[in-house]
């Protein structure tokens, strides 16, 4: 059962790791014709529709790699965690996707938003618990084994954390998106308003570049494990 556990374990990682970055580059694609104030309002609306639903996939992903690669570490023996720590350590995430979800779902409306936000504060507790604890055990002091050949594991977890930083600024920006687009509905289409859209997503194409290296950089760890 071990050996098929990891199996599928290993199998569901390569997808969510797919899901990360093709989505990502989705998403990225899009922007262009969502600042694109040359279009109609409601083509740039569908643009924006289509950027969330391609985003949910890479934030589906994002979310499932952390205890898809927490159960593989304790297979290895990487990380001391399991038993009822695993067991807890999945419902959370479950938890945190269904969040994330209904964010998705109500994501026109002011409970959207609240929930966005919600989903956000979990990251501002989970990205320095994640840095420190791959820091840590780098650094020799655990939780995780940094033995020679297992060093990979706790550099991925240390770059996926800061992805989750870089996540998080392109979070902020497309929920400013869904508040922009609300006053471009309501007041036309003012010039502060279309400069603000440029410049978040000028900002946020950026912040892309960077987290596609990161990407790579943790797959690079996970199916190479350099040392």
């Amino acid at each position: 059962m071990g050996a098929y556990e990891l199996g599928i374990l290993k199998w569901l990682h390569i997808v969510c790791m797919v899901y990360w970055l093709g989505g990502e580059w989705g998403v990225f694609q899009t922007s262009y014709n969502v600042v694109n104030h040359k279009l109609p309002l409601e083509e740039r609306r569908r643009h924006m529709e289509t950027a969330y639903r391609i985003d949910i996939l890479a934030r589906t992903g994002i979310i499932m790699l952390l205890p898809l690669g927490l159960h593989m570490g304790n297979i290895w023996t990487i990380q001391p965690y399991g038993g009822s720590a695993l067991t807890i350590m999945w419902v959370l995430c479950i938890a945190w996707l269904a969040l994330c979800w209904s964010a998705f779902i109500f994501r026109e409306t002011d409970t959207g938003i609240r929930l966005t936000k919600m989903d956000e504060a979990i990251r501002f507790i989970l990205i320095p618990l994640l840095f420190l604890s791959a820091l840590s055990s780098l650094l020799g002091y655990g939780p995780f084994l940094a033995e020679p050949g297992m060093l990979w594991y706790s550099a991925k977890i240390l770059v996926y954390s800061l992805m989750l930083v870089l996540g998080l600024l392109l979070r902020f920006i497309m929920r400013e998106w869904t508040v922009l687009f609300r006053r471009l509905a309501t007041e036309g289409s003012p010039p502060e308003v279309e400069r603000q859209l440029e410049k978040s997503i000028a900002f946020g194409r950026k912040i892309a570049y960077c987290y596609w290296v990161g990407i790579l950089s943790v797959a690079f760890f996970a199916a190479v494990k350099p040392f």
